[in-house]
């Protein structure tokens, strides 16, 4: 018996050894998950679909029928300069509410102070054909005749609509010069920044606004422009949604 208490003994003090030499090297002691909720919002109201009507800065009222985007290229900046990286590529359909919730796996322990990452799919990716997962064709953001993603698909209607039917659609695309619609986005967290550690703030609340996306920095006119489904005004699109995210609040 007491031989046992002896190794067990000498066994936690080795636990305790390591553990901290690995924390003065500065070696991160765990990971854990990082949870991202997508919020959709026009304005400062939450984006309801198809039953709510809103305005855009010409006074045009329209509603939002589907609204998709891709980010990918998730990066979180630790404040002592290092980065942790996801390879994953994510789809968000509003029309699927678990596709509205990122799961980062393995994200180290520290304190990260902001957050980056790309809206659309990169080039590479882009000429390999028809992938699979979040890049499934099958997800409807694929051109097949154009062999390359859509990265963001806006739908709805407007009275001021001149297309058929009062829609207006907004598919954009392309990573080929002068009309590459890839767009870098950071977003500060500010003062609180984001704790990744056992029992810390492990989860993130991002606001993507498609009221920003129809206002700046080109004000969009359903009378004028209610369609862009290739290349044609697409980065006017493109520049606007880069500008379409900030952090929520905690709730």
């Amino acid at each position: 018996m007491k031989t046992c208490k002896g190794i067990t003994a000498i066994l936690l003090g080795m636990v305790v050894y390591f553990t901290v030499v690995a924390y003065a090297k500065g070696c991160p002691l765990s990971k854990h998950n990082v949870t991202i909720e997508l919020k959709s919002y026009v304005g400062e109201r939450p984006l309801q679909m198809d039953t709510e009507m809103y305005k855009n800065e010409f006074g045009e009222t329209y509603s939002v029928s589907k609204f998709k985007y891709y980010i990918s290229g998730i990066r979180l900046k630790n404040k002592d300069g290092g980065e942790f990286v996801s390879p994953e590529y994510f789809l968000m359909n509003e029309d699927e509410p678990d596709s509205r919730k990122i799961i980062l796996k393995d994200v180290p322990e520290g304190e990260y102070v902001s957050m980056n990452f790309i809206l659309g799919v990169d080039s590479l990716h882009n000429c390999s054909g028809a992938q699979s997962g979040a890049l499934d064709p099958v997800k409807g953001m694929f051109w097949a005749w154009n062999t390359g993603y859509i990265f963001m698909k806006l739908e709805g209607k407007s009275p001021a609509s001149k297309s058929s039917g009062h829609i207006f659609e907004f598919h954009i695309g392309g990573y080929k010069q002068p009309a590459n619609c890839i767009r870098n986005i950071t977003i500060p967290f500010g003062k609180g920044n984001l704790s990744v550690s056992f029992g810390g703030n492990t989860g993130l609340r991002i606001k993507a606004d498609i009221g920003k996306m129809l206002q700046s920095p080109n004000k969009i006119d359903f009378a004028n422009l209610s369609s862009v489904t290739d290349f044609h005004n697409a980065t006017t699109i493109a520049d606007n949604y880069a500008g379409m995210f900030s952090l929520l609040k905690p709730e």
